[in-house]
């Protein structure tokens, strides 16, 4: 399988190593450079059967994340930045994968090899709900149907799956604001429950997987009626 690709990006730098990379890989095709996001329009227009796009995001007058945005039919996509606050932007258009620059052979090795996979099993990009939190400065991608609960914890907030936790420097408040109200429901002034992974409600403990969740005696009444509801 040949992956026909498409480099947008304003920096020479950056070109030349996207350039070197995909010239080490034998499935890629180059098929033009473009310098901007207009250039890169052009040739989509004039080359139509672009599988790939290595858009950078932060270019003059047309971001890379608005130009994406407004193509109808776009291909796939992996953004590349340095600048990663804009993460959680590209994985709500369903990208690929995200590179932050500097990158490593490696790290665009894996990137492609994603979309061979993609290309090859048909797949559509997982459209699951999910949050983005942020965690020792990297951002994690947590999907609401893995999260089993919330928990506050001092200054900070766990975000609880199934075989691991996620440490964020965020308020319970704010995380709690993220998620959908009728999926996950406070439970006690410190936890807040997925109602959808939850085992079992006996007396003022909620048993999700092999974990135990307090009821606090103020969110009791609300959790029950939400639970009916549910039911």
């Amino acid at each position: 399988m040949t992956i026909r690709c498409l480099i947008i990006d304003d920096e020479p730098s950056s070109q030349n190593v996207l350039k070197h990379f995909v010239k080490d890989i034998t499935f890629l095709e180059l098929v033009s450079v473009c310098n901007n996001a207009i250039d890169g329009l052009q040739a989509l227009k004039t080359h139509h059967n672009i599988d790939l796009l290595f858009l950078d995001i932060n270019m003059p007058k047309i971001s890379g994340l608005t130009f994406y945005k407004s193509l109808q039919n776009p291909p796939s996509v992996i953004f590349t930045t340095a600048y990663p606050q804009y993460a959680v932007e590209g994985f709500e258009v369903n990208a690929i994968d995200y590179l932050l620059k500097p990158f490593s052979f490696d790290r665009f090795f894996t990137a492609v090899n994603k979309v061979l996979d993609f290309k090859s099993s048909k797949e559509v990009p997982n459209t699951e709900p999910f949050i983005m939190v942020k965690s020792n400065k990297v951002l994690h991608k947590v999907l609401l149907s893995t999260l089993e609960y919330i928990e506050a914890f001092g200054d900070y907030v766990k975000l609880h799956r199934y075989d691991d936790f996620i440490l964020t420097n965020s308020t319970f408040s704010n995380i709690l604001a993220l998620l959908p109200e009728s999926q996950f429901i406070r439970t006690h002034k410190s936890f807040a429950v997925n109602i959808d992974l939850i085992n079992s409600v006996a007396g003022n403990r909620i048993s999700i997987n092999s974990k135990t969740i307090p009821i606090g005696q103020t969110h009791k009444q609300t959790f029950l009626e939400k639970l009916e509801k549910k039911n």
